[in-house]
Parts: C-alpha cells; structure tokens; sequence
C-alpha cells in the first residue's frame, strides 16, 4: 500500500495559526456594546434606538457600495462596518438630525476607511474621525444634549463650570445624566469592557496605561489647586467616569488598525493618550477631549512603532570590527594594494525622513483644500454675517430706519481700560438714525472674558437706557452659558433702566441695578454684565464729549 505524503503549507512567518476570525472579534465587539446601547435607549428614549439602527444600516450600505464601485471584495459581513456605524451612534447627541449622522456615517466608511484600502489600512478610527467631522461641521447640534426632553449642559460641563460637587457621581458612574447615546454610563461600559478582557479580543495594556496616566495628571492639577485628599479622589473618579472616557478607552483606543502592536508602544500609546485628555478637558475650550486625542495619537502611531521596535535577533553585529579584532571569525578582503575592501552598503530607505516628508505633503495639501474652500466661502459667509449684523441692530433699536457705523474706537477703548474694563473691546459704534436724526447709539462690544472664549454682542443705548442686548458671536457651554443667547429672559433684566452699572446676583433682584446670574453659567452672566456697564460708560463718554463740544463751541 502506498503511503501517502502529508500535504505541506508554504507561507511567510509567523507560522502561529489562530481560529479567531475578523467575524467573530467583530461579533464579540458588537456584544459588548449592547449594555451602553440599552442604557442609552433607556436613558433617550426610541429615538436613540433607530440612531443606532440608522447608523448601523449606513455604514454597511456606504461599505457595500464603495466596494463594488472600487471592485473590491465585499467584506460586510465581516461585521467592522456594523461596529464602525454602532461606535458612530454612540458618539452622538440623541437630538442630532438623522441626515447628519448619515453624513456621519458617508464620511467614516467612504473617505477614512475605504478611500485608504478597506478594513486594516484606515490611518485613524473611522468612528471618531466621523464625530470629529460632524463636531467641526455642525458645532451647534453636535453640542445639543438633551435628557428627559430637556436641553440641558453634560455633566462635565456643569463640574467645569459649578465646582466638584455640583454633580452627581452616582448619576455619571450609572449614566442617568445628559450626554450623548453611549458615553453616559460608565458601568454599561466596564460591562462590555469585562466581557473584551475576558474573551481576550482585547488586551488591558492601552486602557490601564491611558486612565492611570490620566488619574495621574488630574490628582497633581487638584495639588496644585489645592484641593483636599477627598477632593481629589471625587474629582478624579468624576472625570474618569464621564465624557466618554471608558468608551474611547476601551473601544476605540484599542483598535487593532490604529494602535501600536509593540508593547512599548502600548505603553507609550496610552501615556501620550492621558495626557491630551488631560490638557483637552482643563486648558481646552471644550469639556470633552477623548476624540481628539485617540485621532492625535492614531496619527503618531507609526512614530510610536518606529521609536519601540525591538531589536532583530543578531542586530548590531559589526562583521568588520570582529574581522580585525579576530581574524578567525571572518577573513578580511583586500584588494590588490592590501587595503581592506568595505562592504556593499545595504539600499536602505530613511523611513523616518518618509514618514515626515508624507505628513509634511498631507499638511500642504489640506492647508490648499481648506484655502480654496475659504476663497470660495467667503463673501456668503460675509454676507450672512453683514445680514445677521443688521438683523441684530433691529433687534436692538427697532425704531430707526438707518444705521451709520464708526470704527475708530481707539480712545474710547483706552479710556474705558483706564476705568477698569480691561477685558473688553469697543468694535463698532452705530448711530441709529431715524428721518435724519439719531435716536439712539447701538454699540458692538467684545468680551474676552466668556467661558468658552470671547463672546461678541450688540447693546442698544437710547437716553441712558439699555434697549436691548443681542449676541452676535457666542460659544458658552449648552444649556449653561448658551442661555444668554437661547434665553431671552436673561438680556430682558436690562432693558429700561435708567441705571449707572449692574451687577450679578445668585438671587432673585432686590433692586434695578441687580441682574440674576444665568444658573450654573455665573462666569458667562458676569462677562455679559460687564461689557453691558462697558457700554454704558462708553456712552456715557461719548455724550460727555458732545456736551463739551457745543460748549467750547
């Protein structure tokens, strides 16, 4: 009988075989995400529920269509695409326009995933390239969280502004508070994250390094406020459990494409990961920085990965020094003087030079993109912002039926500073004229004292009386500062009082000249209050210099 040979494999190493497939670890990310998709259906209601089905459904369509248009292999049901849409859903306010998070879910799939090659070549989480996107793109619904169908500020956002106990732990720890679907509870999250760790899809290196590095920093900023060792702890334990830290940390930091696969890029990963967080959520404008740091490091991967490598085995091995110190190992060639013959230089490419030069290229050519949309952009952008302007003049002094500006503030900003109003600016100065005659003074003010950066306003001014007050530019915290802007009660404390300043209060006014503060938004009233007293000196300087000049007339 004849034996039969065995059938042999010829592959590249490594030759270690596993029966995981891209199936099944995207199958057992999905099941860990459903803790956080019930509790966030829980907490927002059905709508939530077709977010995610809405995502889910665009990206496996946008997935199955680019393929066939570029004719690549169909891979939806590899499930990556389902995870790509669940994690986009999860990142989302609930309030959020259906078309956008489809926009969303266009811009993952199409221009970061398969524009690049498809599932493992993507440079950056496509999920959280998408939230990005949509955050630059439509800033105003993407910062719109509601709860309990209310409008209301984020957790992180109500600590950053009312103090570490002015939120619940509890609440942020089990996720009953605003947010977006996915980020509010951290219990669902370390839910799913067990059920990763313990089927080992994935490993614990990125997230442990990237939330004790995190605590790290935030324990030494409350040292530096300091803060009592209870304080501290609670204020730690705050952060850690809000704004979608557990969610970045443990679904999308981790990312197989996106993460390094040394172990001391693990480490260093996570560090660097930390430590954006850290300066995103206390120096940054926004209360959120999770997003924007995974996409940073994503980027910085290959640098990470270049900087840890390990040594092949036998690297470093100087044939020729060995050769003079031991002739017995390797003869050295000579050439026909008796000189030594050196040995052919390898062709090897300066990867790090490469890497530079491709982000130097990639930075050129979004800076000329980002150019050209501007030059095309401009004046409709102009144009809205000439017709919002007049808009608010209106608003401000309805009774005139023209409006003649002055730009050259200069004294009179020097003069106010003199008086103590340094964190303001004079813009503009309008003369509101009716059948040629000025009824009244509107003057266009910025304060660089908001919370969230400057905030410009107009303030009508008609015989020492406020007539109005009208943000022009603002971008306070949602449900907090915005107030100023989305609450007309607030700038209605102003109007038609014959008053020398105002000032804030937590409580009800007992007089004219009191404005009760914006709640939780004390930081935004009191910057609103002192350009308003900055424009009634200013108007008060002016009138002064009229009088002046009729009498030296």
């Amino acid at each position: 009988m004849e034996e039969k040979t065995p059938m042999l494999k010829i592959s590249a190493s490594p030759h270690i075989r596993s029966n995981d497939s891209t199936t099944r670890i995207m199958g057992d990310v999905l099941i860990a995400l459903l803790p956080a998709s019930v509790m966030g259906i829980y907490n927002f209601g059905f709508r939530a529920c077709l977010m995610i089905l809405i995502c889910v459904v665009s990206c496996m369509v946008f997935e199955w269509m680019s393929e066939l248009i570029m004719k690549r292999p169909v891979t939806v049901r590899d499930l990556s695409a389902a995870v790509t849409g669940m994690l986009i859903a999860l990142n989302l306010p609930v309030s959020l326009p259906f078309w956008m998070a489809i926009v969303g879910c266009l811009f993952a799939i199409v221009v970061v995933k398969q524009l690049f090659g498809g599932i493992g070549q993507n440079f950056m989480n496509p999920a959280l390239a998408a939230r990005c996107f949509l955050v630059m793109s439509f800033v105003g619904p993407m910062t719109r969280f509601t709860y309990d169908a209310v409008t209301t500020a984020t957790p992180l956002a109500t600590l950053r502004e009312g103090g570490i106990h002015s939120v619940s732990l509890w609440k942020m720890f089990f996720g009953t508070e605003a947010g977006t679907i996915g980020e509010t509870s951290a219990a669902a999250l370390l839910i799913g994250a067990i059920y990763l760790l313990m089927g080992r899809v994935i490993r614990l290196t990125i997230p442990f390094f990237y939330l004790a590095s995190f605590s790290v920093f935030i324990a030494i900023y409350c040292l530096t406020k300091d803060m009592s060792m209870a304080d501290t702890a609670r204020f730690t334990a705050l952060h850690l459990s809000g704004g979608g830290l557990m969610l970045g940390a443990f679904f999308m930091a981790t990312d197989y494409t996106t993460s390094p696969i040394t172990e001391k890029g693990k480490m260093l990963y996570g560090v660097l990961l930390g430590l954006l967080t850290f300066c995103f959520r206390i120096y940054g404008n926004s209360t959120e920085g999770v997003s924007y740091a995974i996409i940073i490091c994503n980027l910085l991967v290959p640098i990470i990965e270049m900087i840890t490598k390990p040594k092949s085995f036998g690297e470093g091995y100087d044939k020729k020094s060995l050769s003079e110190n031991r002739g017995w190992l390797e003869p050295v060639r000579l050439d026909e003087n008796g000189d030594p013959i050196p040995e052919e230089k390898k062709d090897k490419k300066d990867k790090p030079l490469r890497i530079v030069v491709s982000i130097c290229m990639i930075a050129i050519l979004s800076g000329a993109l980002l150019g050209t949309i501007y030059a095309i952009t401009k004046k409709p952008i102009a144009d809205t912002a000439e017709k919002k302007k007049q808009e608010a003049y209106k608003t401000v002094m309805s009774g005139a039926d023209e409006y003649k500006e002055t730009e050259e503030l200069e004294t009179e900003n020097k003069e106010l500073e003199k008086q103590g109003f340094s964190g303001v600016t004079l813009n503009t100065k309008v003369d509101a004229m009716k059948d040629g005659s000025r009824i009244g003074r509107i003057w266009v003010i910025t304060t660089h004292e908001g919370y969230g950066g400057d905030i410009r306003m107009a303030v009508g001014v008609q015989d020492g009386k406020v007539t109005g007050v009208q943000m022009l530019s603002i971008s306070e915290t949602t449900g907090l500062g915005m107030e100023a802007r989305d609450n007309p009660s607030f700038t209605e404390q102003y109007q038609n009082k014959q008053v020398e300043s105002f000032t804030v209060v937590k409580t009800d006014p007992a007089s004219e000249n009191e404005i009760r503060a914006i709640t939780g938004a004390t930081i935004t009233s009191k910057a609103v209050t002192n350009s308003v007293n900055a424009v009634l000196a200013a108007e008060k300087m002016s009138e002064q210099g009229k009088e002046g000049g009729a009498d030296n007339e």
